[in-house]
């Protein structure tokens, strides 16, 4: 969605009529406005701004001082951004939200002239929240109330019978009009002083932004696709994002099916900690529901798992026992609310379980294009922790190499912040790469990290389904971490059979990938087909 024009035109008329929190810049430089005693001058002037405003200030870059629209360049823009957020920082403030427009040229070309931006400038620190912040990846067959029950529990909105509160979360404009996902989309809700902080309308960006601002515990969704042709971008879900938990919904009135099952194959082979939704409790009979408890029920213990009725041992019970064996299910009705406020209770309450120990590391998941800021890679941090500035490597590249780049800024569902965590779902403004060069599945690592561009890994697999049996070179699609690359398999004892655990070697066929050992990954060739473990890498140039 292109920024509201009527913004820009607001805050000129602002900085004409009054002046006090509205200041008019062309630009910024290093070399010139952060020079000794420039840098103290100029954060003494943006903490007048701030304080005149209450808190609040804006900043209008790329126009005269006058207010005429001057444009800048996209990367004097850049430039500009980066002096502003540290005289923000010197000034006990940050940088809260950016807009920008192209400046028309004499032939009405948008953009033709360059940049103009507004800048919101708000007091204090940028917010870091709880270290308890939880990722909880959905799972399930197509209709059966995946997107529909994340949009009630974030809204706090009951759902009119025909999938509304979907809307909340499905982004591209196909899926709205066929009520089906067709990619990942994400939603967010928290929780302060034990209490619910929901958003009134998630499409707009200040609701989920007001979250993580006034949240002191937040529960992220990674919604995935239920239907059978997406489910490689299901895989990617569940695999390539740092969960915490999985939560799979089978519908009351159609009962588990071959997708359901399916899903709960990648849940379980994965070791994630999954809760079972019934969903769309108020449409069936109550002898009806019971049948498909049962049918849950007998699904898991089929998979060696034990089900655990939030109904009858609570929710306490069901936070206590959660994990790789145990599987807790409860009934829900996104209609009638029912079951949310059992929900509510588990995530505000659920640990983190997810190990994010150790040096930054972040897989790309998505890549977009910001005007006035550059390249944007979006993904799950894995470990350790990201700060605006850091020097990191992106890669590998085609050719196995890595880049060097820069931490522009760093937003977390649209709100601004200074550092991210391992969990965290985040889109990292980069420098020193163009959005095209950004491709899912490169990983983002410190710039002293120890980087491996590998072409071939050594594995333990297990065989899940397979109609025959599997022998060198079977070549099926392999899921790690971002990464969905066609792969050749080398059993090293030249087969394996259905239910079979062995070991074999794995080779991408285009092109090198960053994975360690220790990393799981599931292969699969129309529907999934086992699960594996990295045990050695080789370098691509060994």
């Amino acid at each position: 969605m292109s920024p509201d024009r009527a913004v820009l035109e607001r805050a000129l008329e602002r900085g004409e009529q009054e002046g006090g929190s509205v200041e008019f810049k062309e630009r910024l430089t290093r070399t010139l406005h952060l020079a000794d005693g420039r840098l103290e001058s100029l954060a003494a002037q943006l903490r007048h701004r701030v304080l005149s405003g209450d808190g609040e200030a804006t900043y209008v870059v790329g126009v005269t001082d006058d207010g005429g629209l001057a444009g800048i360049t996209p990367e004097e823009f850049s430039e500009t951004m980066d002096v502003l957020s540290l005289l923000a920082e010197e000034a006990s403030a940050h940088i809260d939200e950016v807009q920008t427009w192209g400046v028309p040229d004499a032939s009405g070309t948008e953009g033709g002239n360059g940049l103009v931006g507004v800048a919101t400038i708000r007091e204090g620190a940028m917010l870091d929240v709880d270290d308890e912040h939880i990722v909880v990846g959905t799972a399930g067959h197509v209709d059966h109330g995946k997107s529909t029950l994340v949009g009630s529990l974030v809204t706090g909105q009951p759902d009119d019978g025909e999938g509304g509160t979907r809307g909340f979360l499905d982004v591209q404009p196909h899926e709205v009009e066929r009520g089906l996902s067709a990619d990942l989309s994400y939603g967010v809700y928290g929780f302060r002083e034990g209490d619910p902080v929901r958003m009134d309308n998630p499409h707009r960006k200040t609701d989920r932004a007001g979250i993580v601002e006034s949240a002191d515990r937040l529960v992220s969704f990674v919604d995935t696709v239920g239907h059978e042709p997406w489910l490689r971008t299901t895989i990617r879900g569940l695999v390539g994002q740092k969960l915490d938990y999985g939560l799979l919904v089978v519908a009351a009135d159609d009962g588990p099916t071959k997708t359901t099952r399916e899903h709960l194959g990648i849940l379980l082979a994965t070791e994630l900690p999954t809760i079972v939704a019934i969903t769309k409790a108020d449409v069936v009979s109550d002898e009806r529901l019971a049948e498909v408890e049962r049918e849950v029920e007998g699904l898991l213990r089929n998979a060696d798992r034990t089900p655990l009725r939030i109904d009858r041992y609570g929710v306490e019970t069901a936070i206590e026992e959660i994990s790789e064996k145990v599987v807790p299910i409860l009934s829900t009705s996104a209609v009638t609310m029912e079951g949310l406020s059992l929900l509510d209770e588990m995530f505000e309450r659920l640990p983190k379980t997810a190990d994010g120990a150790g040096e930054f590391s972040m897989y790309v998941d998505r890549s977009y294009k910001v005007a006035g800021v550059g390249a944007v890679a979006s993904g799950t941090v894995r470990t350790g922790t990201v700060s605006a500035g850091d020097e990191l490597l992106l890669g590998p590249m085609s050719d196995g190499s890595f880049r060097e780049v820069e931490v522009r800024s760093i937003e977390m569902h649209y709100h601004r912040v200074d550092e991210a965590k391992a969990g965290r779902i985040v889109g990292v403004a980069l420098k020193g790469v163009r959005e095209e060069e950004v491709e899912r599945g490169m990983v983002l690592l410190p710039r002293d990290a120890d980087v491996r561009a590998v072409r071939e890994f050594e594995a333990e697999v297990m065989v899940l389904n397979h109609p025959t049996r599997i022998q060198s070179g079977y070549e099926p699609v392999v899921h790690v971490e971002t990464v969905s690359e066609a792969a050749e398999f080398l059993p090293e004892t030249g087969h394996l059979l259905p239910g079979d655990n062995g070991r074999t070697r794995v080779r991408f066929k285009f092109r090198p990938y960053h994975v360690e050992e220790g990393q799981r990954f599931v292969f699969r060739e129309g529907q999934s087909k086992g699960v594996g473990t990295i045990t050695d890498v080789t370098p691509v140039d060994s």
